[in-house]
């Protein structure tokens, strides 16, 4: 069954216009036909097409279902953007599909770039939300400087990936199951020596990624499916 997003649902709604559109002029469906909405803060809606004029859809809400928790703890991760946006549109894709939930965008010493779309970044992710069947859209937070992020409260485990040399673990030998999890990716110049201090002295652990040198936007989606096996439940 098709899935839409509506971020406010009632009883009897009409559907925003994006969905609206890709529901009657794209899949031509008409009233009477069924579809799923989902509000993105955990549950899916039955429902079923009450009426079609134009470029309107209107729906009646049938019945209410809210998905399990697909894992544990609340996955975080914070990564400085890369330069080109299409990089970071696929990093948010598959992160959305493999389970996150938060995503924060860094400006870092060594960042490559400063801005931002987050209209778009939100188009990617409720995308992916939808093409993954998942009933929850993660946070998603626009561009924080590293040291005021790095100097917020976070409950839970923290760490910062970096390649400069030094005693690291493998973040998979150190993600608690069930645990709460942040981790901090930089830019493809890596976060400067002052940024890895100031993380170290807020609390964050060192961990590597593995032996291979990786992109910013694979280093973040490898964290995040480490995180998400550590947290999947049984």
């Amino acid at each position: 069954m098709w899935l839409f997003y509506c971020p406010d649902i009632q009883t009897d709604m009409e559907l925003p216009e994006e969905e609206a559109g890709h529901c009657i002029r794209v899949l031509r469906m008409k009233e009477g036909d069924r579809l799923r909405l989902t509000d993105g803060k955990g549950s899916f809606y039955d429902a079923v097409i009450s009426a079609v004029s134009g470029k309107r859809c209107m729906v009646h809400i049938e019945g209410i279902e809210e998905q399990e928790p697909l894992w544990n703890g609340h996955l975080h991760i914070a990564v400085a953007p890369t330069k080109l946006m299409d990089r970071n549109e696929w990093f948010v894709e598959k992160a959305v599909e493999i389970g996150v939930d938060e995503i924060t965008f860094l400006k870092t010493d060594h960042s490559e770039r400063d801005v931002i779309k987050m209209e778009r970044i939100e188009k990617i992710a409720v995308s992916a939300m939808k093409q993954s069947q998942k009933a929850t859209l993660p946070i998603l937070n626009g561009m924080i400087s590293f040291k005021s992020f790095v100097g917020r409260a976070f409950e839970g485990d923290r760490f910062i990936a970096h390649c400069e040399p030094g005693s690291k673990v493998n973040l998979k030998d150190v993600v608690v199951p069930g645990h709460d999890a942040l981790v901090l990716i930089g830019p493809e110049g890596d976060f400067s020596p002052a940024e890895i201090d100031m993380a170290l002295k807020a609390g964050f652990k060192p961990v590597s990624l593995g032996p291979s040198r990786l992109r910013t936007e694979t280093a973040a989606l490898v964290a995040v499916h480490i995180m998400n096996l550590a947290g999947q439940r049984d």
